[in-house]
């Protein structure tokens, strides 16, 4: 199965190739200078699971564009076209059900980092929360305060400076992953909805791509 590469494919592909690379030079770095210089960079270890996080989280929204996520079809494929459509309907409604709840419980974890009011409502927000303790100034264990992100100590932290990075800023991707995960189960709802596709995973992509390695074989010959 071929996908159109666009313009945002390129920006989302980049950002994960570029964690990859950064988790991989820091940890390299880190090696060498634990066994080179029987030294240590205290902070390698608290950004790379960051970044390990952060690839993660925004791969799996990637992924769901990509149909990409491992499925089972087994029972697709025995079913004629029309109850597979609504199977695969059925399957994208749980899905964008259980998106809405990680929404929610990503926003309202961050949302005290960002000396925002978290939602209210147990399992769909209502609201939002009046009362409510601020967390702005909770700061990570070893990574240090970065310039670039100075502007939040005014914003939300009233003033005082921050040692370390502050949460708010590596937590941040909790929200927006799963706003990314919501948005794009919405879209594979409507390409199913339309008839475009019937499942939320790609059919037999492995044997497709078999296929297509042996029609080229096949011209050489």
């Amino acid at each position: 199965m071929q996908h159109k590469h666009s313009f945002v494919d390129r920006i989302e592909e980049t950002l994960m190739a570029l964690l990859i690379g950064l988790m991989t030079l820091i940890t390299f770095a880190n090696v060498i200078a634990r066994f080179g210089f029987n030294s240590n960079i205290l902070w390698a270890l608290e950004l790379t699971v960051f970044m390990f996080g952060w690839l993660v989280l925004l791969g799996a929204p990637y992924a769901v564009k990509k149909h990409s996520h491992l499925g089972v079809d087994a029972i697709l494929n025995m079913v004629s076209p029309g109850v597979a459509r609504l199977m695969g309907i059925f399957a994208v409604a749980c899905c964008l059900l259980f998106s809405v709840f990680m929404m929610k419980g990503a926003y309202d974890y961050w949302a005290v980092f960002a000396d925002l009011p978290p939602t209210s409502g147990r399992w769909f927000p209502t609201g939002f929360e009046d009362n409510f303790r601020s967390q702005s100034f909770y700061e990570v264990q070893d990574v240090p305060m970065i310039g670039l992100f100075s502007f939040l100590e005014d914003l939300i932290n009233y003033g005082e400076s921050y040692e370390k990075l502050p949460k708010v800023v590596p937590y941040v991707v909790l929200p927006v992953s799963m706003g990314l995960l919501l948005f794009r189960f919405c879209q594979a709802a409507m390409q199913i909805v339309r008839g475009d596709v019937d499942r939320l995973v790609a059919s037999h992509e492995v044997e497709d791509e078999i296929a297509e390695v042996r029609e080229q074989l096949g011209e050489h010959d």
